[in-house]
């Protein structure tokens, strides 16, 4: 079955999240993507996860989730025989893509002008937590430090919600960048580079906030009583009613029940919902309180009103929805371990899991050989350690 990159060749020299997910993305349909590590500090994600024998193996869950379908060589760059390999495989790859910290494969020699001057075609993608210009633009960062840099945390009263979401939005914004770069290069046979940056990704998924922010600075939060959570008689309630016709629509369905709230008919306009939320929240919270949560989410579907149960993560994979999608596919080599598509489903061509994530280094002297290397000189270049 055709995928969207199966003629595609896509360099992987990230580490961590971010980097590793936006070549996963690739990877998935289609694309060989060749993950390049140094032989003696390997993505330290492959250390990481619950399973301590596969941490131990170099194949954690942690870099398990983004390694499937890509192949591994273990290239130590710091080494001029390396950097010539790597010149060698850019020469003939359509994708770069690099988290490193920035000007650190400029120094050398293998940054983006030196690489496109000898493969203009190239796609050369850079992540880094602050951008390529600025003055934080040679400061390293890791997910939760753009988090607390951007404000995210703030956002989040002061807390840091448990997840790297940051890595992952970032992974999907490089991975945009790269497909429109694809496009661009068919109609110019020109490649690109490209600077994303973990601080902006965070600031675009706040994007209305960050923009009202700026406009209006001393302008009050508003807070909006239909999309807030609710105690119930057992746990909790996240409705969806967002939409001024929702809040009436809200006001119908309770009424039926016995809960009268004259106030949601009265919703015409945004500032309507603004207005009235301190009076509507506590008159919400003493009806949700009188039901469990699982009833109420009933309740509100049946009108076509969105609301679900605050779920433990246990829960959400476990339900029938995930399953029905096919989110996590079989692993190749383990039946104890699945891993994810991702979200998106195609008609034809789309998103499969057609090899096990590699150990570090597996496919080098394949790929070099690939890459018209004599066996003489992979031997030695083994021999050096340059290559593992």
């Amino acid at each position: 079955m055709t995928r969207a990159y199966d003629s595609l060749t896509v360099l992987d020299l990230t580490h961590v999240l971010a980097g590793p997910f936006c070549a996963y993305q690739f990877a998935l349909l289609g694309a060989d993507v060749i993950k390049i590590e140094p032989p003696g500090d390997p993505d330290c994600a492959r250390g990481r996860g619950p399973d301590a024998q596969a941490n131990a193996a170099g194949l954690g869950l942690t870099y398990q989730v983004q390694g499937a379908n890509k192949r591994a060589l273990a290239l130590d760059l710091a080494r001029p025989e390396g950097q010539a390999v790597l010149r060698r495989l850019a020469a003939k790859a359509d994708v770069l893509i690099e988290n490193f910290s920035t000007g650190s494969l400029d120094a050398l020699g293998l940054g983006a002008a030196a690489l496109r001057a000898e493969n203009p075609a190239l796609i050369y993608c850079s992540i880094t937590g602050y951008g390529a210009t600025g003055p934080r633009a040679a400061t390293g960062a890791y997910d939760n430090v753009i988090q607390a840099a951007a404000g995210v945390i703030a956002q989040s009263g002061g807390h840091k919600p448990g997840l790297s979401f940051v890595d992952y939005a970032t992974g999907y914004a490089a991975a945009f960048a790269v497909a429109a770069a694809l496009a661009q290069r068919a109609s110019t046979g020109v490649g690109a580079a490209l600077s994303v940056s973990m601080l902006e990704t965070a600031l675009s998924m706040m994007a209305p906030e960050a923009v009202a922010l700026d406009h209006a600075p001393l302008a009050a939060k508003r807070r909006e009583a239909g999309i807030v959570p609710y105690a119930t008689a057992d746990g909790t309630l996240v409705p969806g009613v967002f939409k001024p016709a929702q809040y009436r629509k809200l006001g119908a369905c309770l009424a039926r029940l016995g809960h009268p709230v004259p106030q949601l008919a009265r919703i015409e306009t945004w500032q309507d919902v603004w207005s009235h939320a301190p009076a509507l929240e506590d008159a919400l919270a003493a009806i949700f309180a009188t039901r469990p949560a699982e009833d109420w989410v009933a309740l509100l579907h049946a009108d076509d009103l969105p609301a679900e149960r605050v779920l433990t993560l246990a829960e959400a994979i476990g339900a029938p929805q995930v399953d029905a999608r096919g989110y996590f596919a079989a692993h190749p080599a383990r039946d104890d371990i699945r891993l994810p598509l991702g979200p998106a489903r195609f008609s034809e061509g789309g998103p499969a899991i057609r090899r096990p994530p590699p150990r570090m280094g597996e496919h080098s002297r394949e790929i070099l050989a690939e890459h018209g290397l004599p066996p003489a000189e992979i031997d030695a270049l083994f021999a050096q350690g340059v290559v593992a």
